[in-house]
């Protein structure tokens, strides 16, 4: 038995991972220093891995420290252990070959079937027997922009390889964050619980214009619906997420649409839904009530003013109304309100529109512009879940697994 402490980190996060052995090969990029940690993340979601690394990358790291984060041996050379088919050969015991970071030259020997280099090697071996590969390229921004490079990452993305586009700041193509690559691989080997469902999320609170300046609005993050759209991802759903201020998620396919109002939210969902969905999850917090905006800045030496509001439009409604059959999922939000208060608002708004779930909580106690929460479920069978604590991520995960057991 290993007894490496770091195993001790193994599952720690999640089990997200669990069983699969990852090869992790670096290349020669400066982002190499970034595989240290991101090899710690994979394993406290369960993973093994095992690192391979080029002469290049040796000259940045070295393979100590590769060998402390992993707590395993690296591949700097190919041996008569053949490293390259017992791990991606036919039968091999690798369930991805990570090469993170991709530099131009090693995706071009990749794209090309040279295999010089033991990254080379691993991938050209992968390939060959269809063992899952993903590149993280990091380069120059002017390496990445040659057509050259640029044909040979499609070229790979024509046989399957799954490229997760850098982040282009700073005349350079920045390697992803450890924060997406995990995701991505967790996409990847997760088993795809939500695969070939569009999954439309709205999230945050919405804003109301008064004039150029002043607005309404509530105490909503958008935490919630981020954190949704990434489990859905997660779990292999394609992804639409509607919000006031999109996260900004690059490099992960999920397609973000800005809706400040909640006359625009419903507009935009509606026409999201139009495109092709099977579940609504409207966890947003829309504005109730509206005004009709000024266009000028209302002067601030006034003793007093008064603003009429008028209700908005409810989007639940608007969405039930124009498909009668889509699967939604709403949220209920009440203050200062018992279970079994907060339970009965809940109910009231499922059997009003026809949800198949709900999602309520007492934002008194938590919620809303935190990072915790304390949820109650509830389904259409009339099910109660909870009450579920924790954070916002650890919840979006309780939601979809209750919704998929739900919904068969």
């Amino acid at each position: 038995m290993n007894n490496h402490p770091t195993f001790l980190l193994n599952g720690t996060s999640s089990d997200s991972l669990r069983a699969k052995t990852i090869v992790l090969a670096v290349t020669g990029s400066i982002a190499a220093v970034r595989t240290i940690e991101l090899a710690r993340e994979l394993i406290r979601r369960g993973a093994s891995v095992r690192a391979v690394m080029s002469e290049a990358a040796q000259g940045i790291i070295h393979p100590d420290a590769l060998y402390y984060a992993t707590g395993q041996p690296v591949i700097t050379r190919i041996t008569g252990a053949v490293e390259h088919v017992e791990y991606c050969g036919e039968d091999g015991v690798a369930d991805l070959l990570l090469l993170a970071p991709g530099t131009a030259n090693t995706i071009g020997k990749m794209a090309t079937g040279i295999d010089d280099t033991p990254p080379a090697t691993f991938a050209t071996t992968a390939l060959g027997c269809s063992v899952p590969v993903m590149v993280v390229p990091a380069m120059h921004g002017s390496m990445y922009n040659h057509p050259g490079v640029l044909e040979n990452i499609e070229r790979l993305k024509q046989m399957g390889v799954r490229v997760l586009d850098p982040v282009l700041a700073e005349k350079t193509a920045k390697i992803a964050s450890n924060e997406d690559i995990v995701l991505e691989v967790e996409r990847l080997l997760g088993g795809g619980s939500m695969e070939g469902r569009k999954v439309v999320i709205t999230g945050g609170g919405t804003v109301e214009r008064i004039d150029p300046i002043r607005i309404l609005t509530n105490r909503s993050s958008g935490r919630t619906g981020t954190a949704l759209a990434l489990e859905a991802y997660r779990r292999g759903a394609n992804v639409t997420l509607v919000q006031p201020v999109p996260p900004g998620l690059p490099g992960i396919d999920i397609t973000e649409v800005a809706a400040e109002s909640a006359k625009d939210m419903t507009r935009c969902v509606l026409d999201e839904i139009e495109r092709g969905c099977d579940l609504l999850i409207s966890s947003a917090a829309v504005s109730d009530y509206t005004i009709e905006p000024r266009d000028e800045k209302i002067k601030s030496e006034q003793d007093e003013i008064t603003l009429t509001l008028r209700p908005t439009g409810k989007l639940l409604q608007k969405v039930r109304g124009h498909y009668p059959d889509l699967d939604i999922i709403g949220f209920k939000a009440e203050a200062n309100v018992s279970r079994d208060e907060l339970l009965k608002s809940a109910r009231n708004l499922m059997n009003r529109y026809g949800l198949v779930m709900v999602v309520a909580n007492d934002v008194s106690i938590s919620g809303m512009g935190t990072e915790d929460n304390t949820v109650y479920l509830l389904d259409s069978d009339n099910n109660e879940t909870g009450p579920i604590g924790g954070n916002k991520w650890v919840i979006a995960g309780s939601i979809l697994e209750r919704y998929l057991e739900v919904s068969g």
